[in-house]
């Protein structure tokens, strides 16, 4: 081989092997897709774009399905800078920041063939989205907005009031109060809660976001994988804190958000704890690790809890009792998630799914709750846990039929004693963001198969 030859062979081979770094094929299989995606996170200009494009396909799609599921010909959704109702920003355009003084959205449905007018009675427009009806500015902002209504006549107008939801509950006393004056007795007489119509537009996703969401949850994913690492852990000196506000700092980093404070938290044999108990915080060898993490980008959230192991000297894996209890963990999702059916209500899907894990021997417990525009979001809960336990409500929200194209958060724990351990009970927290669609419920980014592990 000549020189040239060789030097054309050493560029395809370093270009192969960049390809392979690229997808991850050199990289430990932990069960997720692949370990590239916080690289490809846009500048906040493009991120508008995008989520201005879904948002024109929701309000020409997902709009006219639901209220005509609900039954409501018009839904008004009235709202105070600075005081908005919760699904106010999901029904405008980026930049938009807050609600302008009063601003009043209103969907009128006008029939199949026509569509669903979209309007707004606040003073200030906004563009192309919703047509401007308070023009004449003499006229008190409510009298006008009781003209628009009278004109169209609907049989049901869906106000946001609810005693059961707070995604359903935007509408304040003293507004509803200024819009009933204005209606007048016959129009009051045909306001209707729209709480199901607020869950279904907050919880339905459409084609465009369930595709970008598996990228949403690779970069979650890529910042678990990160941290779960020498990088970030260096065993005996590295504490729990100091992870926590590594992963803080890296979400800020990359331009994200979080909807919450995240958590690492240690799990230790009995007899090594004992030598530890003046700081339980430092992450030792032999620990087991758990986090809860989770991103805001593109306007979805995601909610994950994933473990490590950190490796004694001379180990190269985690003890055989702890990978039963990962696979035992593993088995309990398959259960849960297989009772994912569409027009079951929550409290359905939760008690069938622990008693049949129950009746393998497993020792579960479930408390899932849909993700989207917020981290505990519109749809229904599945809470098995006693009632002081469990959010307040929760049972009530559980009846809420499940809806294909609806993302949750897959929350459970298993227990299980291990045997290295003196069979100390260990309990794994997972949690994982999926989908559920006509197909089933499945992982959107793939699942914990594995620990990570830490040396």
């Amino acid at each position: 081989m000549s020189n040239q030859q060789l030097f054309k062979a050493i560029k395809i081979f370093s270009f192969i092997f960049l390809l392979l770094i690229a997808s991850n094929i050199y990289s430990q299989d932990y069960g997720v897709a692949s370990v590239n995606d916080s690289y490809k996170i846009l500048p906040e200009r493009e991120r508008a774009k995008v989520m201005n494009e879904w948002l024109r396909w929701r309000l020409d799609n997902i709009i006219p399905e639901l209220m005509r599921r609900e039954g409501i010909d018009m839904w008004l959704i009235i709202n105070r800078e600075y005081n908005e109702d919760p699904v106010y920003m999901s029904l405008v355009p980026e930049p938009t920041m807050a609600a302008r003084r009063t601003s009043i959205l209103i969907f009128y449905d006008r029939g199949e063939k026509v569509g669903v007018e979209r309007l707004s009675g606040g003073y200030y427009g906004i563009g192309d989205w919703y047509k401007a009806t308070w023009i004449d500015k003499k006229k008190k902002q409510f009298e006008s907005l009781a003209e628009v209504i009278k004109e169209r006549n609907p049989k049901k107008i869906g106000i946001n009031v609810s005693s059961t939801w707070a995604f359903g509950d935007g509408l304040t006393a003293s507004l509803k109060e200024k819009l009933g004056k204005a209606l007048g007795s016959e129009y009051s007489s045909r306001l209707v809660s729209a709480e199901n119509l607020c869950i279904g537009w907050l919880e339905t996703r459409s084609p465009q976001e369930l595709s970008v969401y598996r990228h949403i949850c690779g970069i979650a994913h890529d910042i678990i994988s990160e941290f779960y690492s020498n990088k970030v852990i260096t065993p005996d000196i590295t504490s729990t804190e100091d992870v926590v506000w590594w992963i803080r700092q890296k979400i800020t980093d990359f331009g994200l958000e979080t909807w919450f404070q995240p958590s690492i938290s240690i799990q230790r044999y009995k007899k090594e704890a004992a030598k530890y108990k003046d700081n339980r915080r430092i992450i030792r060898r032999g620990d087991l690790l758990h986090c809860d993490v989770g991103i805001v980008y593109l306007g979805l959230c995601t909610d994950m809890q994933w473990q490590a192991y950190v490796c004694k000297i001379g180990e190269e894996d985690a003890p055989e009792g702890l990978k039963e209890a990962l696979r035992r963990t593993n088995r309990m999702g398959d259960i849960f998630r297989n009772e994912f059916k569409a027009g079951r209500s929550g409290n359905d899907i939760v008690w069938s799914a622990m008693k049949k894990a129950e009746a393998e021997g497993l020792r579960p417990l479930i408390y899932s709750h849909p993700v989207g525009f917020n981290g505990h979001a519109a749809g229904p809960p599945m809470d098995a846990r006693p009632p002081e336990r469990a959010p307040e409500g929760v049972k009530a929200r559980g009846e809420y039929p499940l809806y294909p194209n609806t993302v949750y958060a897959i929350e459970y724990s298993c227990t299980s004693s291990i045997p290295e351990w003196d069979n100390q009970d260990v309990r794994i927290g997972f949690e994982e963001t999926g989908v559920f669609t006509k197909d089933g419920c499945k992982f959107l980014d793939g699942h914990q198969i594995r620990f990570y592990l830490i040396k």
